[in-house]
């Protein structure tokens, strides 16, 4: 399996801490060394930043760089891989990207889908994880839903059952975000923390750093974390339940909904 990790924020905020965490566990503390990604909204319009390596990211140059990087956002993803399909490659390596209707989409998955996903005829994977697949299969989806942008609001309630289709067909937790908005989905496993004023130290659980964010915060800011596994060891972290999405915007939940059941559009 995979982990995962996002960030929303309500001011531009970098992702060092988290991601320092995430990284240790991609080979170090943990056996997801299959690859590894990280995806940047520029929270100026400036466009997206992704990184991608198909090496253990715990060992890595690149991420180390990352982990020191002072990239803020409004909207991150990272992931660290371990290949259940598809061969150890960079085509492989998530957060996955595609353009839906004007708008940069990134996409990541922890999960394995036992079925066949059929393929549409305007997204199409590049690699051969089913991953990507159901990333296509989603963007298919939208895409036969919609003829032009949506917002999160119009999109939450098909983002559900799409999710819920493909978590009938395996293990399936998936984040995605357009820069707008950050939409979480728990198949199996997910936790969240939102950090707001009164800000406090918090410690990595996979390394020796701590990090007061009362020092590098104001009031007035509101961070909200998903990831697969609580990442550090002083918080109280909040799992989800089997089948609860979230919608997030500017580090706020703005939509949540508890098991959603399959319809017909689940695929194969």
């Amino acid at each position: 399996m995979c982990e995962l990790l996002a960030l929303s924020a309500n001011t531009p905020t970098d992702m060092r801490f988290s991601f320092r965490g995430l990284a240790r566990r991609g080979g170090a503390t943990g056996f997801h060394g299959d690859g590894w990604g990280l995806a940047s909204f520029d929270p100026d319009g400036g466009g997206l930043h992704i990184y991608r390596e198909q090496t253990a990211a715990a060992f890595s140059p690149v991420a180390a760089q990352l982990s020191e990087l002072d990239l803020k956002s409004l909207y991150s993803l990272a992931h660290i891989r371990k290949a259940t399909q598809g061969v150890v490659s960079i085509e492989n390596c998530h957060p996955f990207h595609r353009i839906w209707q004007g708008q940069d989409w990134v996409f990541a998955h922890n999960g394995d889908i036992k079925t066949a996903i059929p393929a549409g005829n305007s997204y199409r994977p590049e690699g051969s994880t089913d991953s990507e697949a159901a990333f296509c299969w989603m963007l298919n989806e939208l895409s036969n839903a919609f003829s032009e942008p949506a917002d999160g609001s119009s999109l939450f309630p098909l983002l559900n059952t799409y999710s819920a289709a493909l978590a009938a067909q395996g293990i399936f937790n998936c984040l995605i975000s357009n820069g707008d908005w950050l939409y979480a989905y728990c198949g199996t496993r997910l936790h969240t923390i939102t950090r707001r004023a009164p800000f406090t130290e918090a410690t990595l659980a996979d390394d020796d750093v701590t990090v007061d964010f009362s020092a590098v915060t104001t009031i007035h800011d509101v961070v909200t974390i998903v990831s697969t596994e609580p990442l550090t060891s002083n918080e109280q972290w909040r799992q989800l339940v089997p089948g609860e999405s979230l919608l997030l915007q500017r580090g706020e939940v703005m939509q949540r909904q508890l098991a959603h059941q399959p319809t017909d559009s689940t695929p194969g």
